[in-house]
């Protein structure tokens, strides 16, 4: 398998929790404000629009090589600001373990930000 393809499926692969994320918003807009609003944030409608905007917008341009790298700095950011605003909770297993993919996440994004080259678009 050559590097174009790797780069590809890794892409891909980084995407699809962007991707199901954002659907997931869009199905249950509701409980998605509730949460935001739970979490004490301002704006709950506002934060549910940008996410859904990040979240499906950046995964598809992401999976599909439009803009990567600042598609990948935005989706890295935003893993980084969500893993702080809704997983703070240490204490919790489960919130520990979805801060430390968030930020997993954000590191594998960081690479496409640092070594994605034109070389691998789809």
């Amino acid at each position: 398998m050559n590097n174009n393809t790797i780069s590809i499926i890794g892409r891909v692969l980084l995407a699809t929790i962007f991707v199901f994320s954002g659907i997931g918003k869009i199905m249950a807009p509701a409980a998605t404000i509730g949460y935001i609003a739970s979490s004490g944030l301002p704006f709950a409608t506002l934060g549910f629009a940008i996410a859904v905007a990040v979240e499906l917008g950046g995964g598809l341009a992401l999976a599909f090589g439009f803009q990567t790298r600042i598609v990948a700095a935005i989706l890295a950011a935003f893993s980084i600001v969500t893993a702080l605003a809704f997983h703070n909770n240490l204490a919790d297993q489960n919130q520990l373990i979805n801060l430390l993919k968030n930020f997993a996440m954000a590191g594998g994004l960081l690479q496409i930000v640092a070594f994605y080259g034109n070389k691998a678009k789809a």
